[in-house]
């Protein structure tokens, strides 16, 4: 009986949204130039799909990939440009801006040294890890970033296997924010990732929760999260930075 009751994660019926978070601060609604929306028409789909959820701002965070989606600041703004003139052309009011989602690859110590990572707030950067392994230079380059200003936000730690509390634990102590994505609470990324995000919160170690919008299917999923018992604790006196990037 009490296995059952433990088991049971959704709530029937909902009466939030997620405007008290104000900022989706992860999610990839530019067109055209990584494996989120295709065409405008997509980033128009999944913006109004956010709104209706209770966004207020987006910051869209593209990949930088140096295999697969080598972006620069240049195709990012260009985007990002041609994203707003079609929401002012639809009358669509939501703020909008770009900082990127940088991949831990060969290229990142060296983007790291140069100062070329695209932030947002107050010099926030986000970036994730492969999901094989962890990098073996992640600790000399997360310090790095701190030494020279940045403030690193890890993308969906949940989403990395090879990683457990005490690990968890440890990088967050040393000053690296966590980034949880809130479909992950629903199991669509399967039973591990979603006990792996529950844990985090129970932990206390998630400062700021995101869509990593892709498609309408996780549109889809963001809101079943709505539904979720971890999602009411993260909604509501939890300490969320999302607000402080509005």
């Amino acid at each position: 009986m009490f296995g059952f009751l433990k088991k049971k994660q959704f709530k029937k019926d909902i009466a939030y949204n997620y405007d008290s978070i104000v900022v989706d601060m992860h999610s990839h609604v530019l067109p055209g130039i990584d494996d989120g929306a295709q065409n405008i028409e997509e980033s128009i789909a999944l913006v109004r799909r956010m709104m209706d959820l209770g966004i207020k701002k987006i910051i869209a965070t593209p990949h930088i990939m140096a295999d697969y989606y080598k972006n620069t600041p240049e195709t990012i703004g260009d985007a990002l440009e041609l994203l707003k003139a079609e929401l002012k052309k639809q009358d669509i009011n939501i703020d909008i801006e770009a900082a990127a989602e940088h991949y831990f690859d060969e290229t990142f110590e060296e983007r790291v040294n140069n100062k070329a990572l695209m932030t947002m707030g107050d010099n926030y950067a986000l970036f994730e890890f492969s999901f094989i392994s962890l990098p073996p230079n992640y600790v000399p380059v997360i310090q790095k970033m701190k030494d020279l200003g940045y403030r690193p936000i890890l993308a969906h730690p949940e989403r990395y296997p090879y990683m457990d509390l005490e690990q968890y634990k440890m990088l967050h102590q040393w000053g690296c924010d966590f980034q949880l994505n809130t479909i992950s609470l629903t199991g669509y990324y399967g039973k591990d990732v979603k006990e792996r995000a529950e844990m985090l919160i129970d932990n206390e170690l998630v400062d700021f929760i995101g869509s990593d919008m892709h498609h309408l299917r996780h549109a889809g999923a963001l809101e079943d999260a709505l539904h979720t018992i971890y999602i009411e604790k993260v909604l509501f006196n939890y300490p969320l930075k999302n607000i402080m990037l509005k």
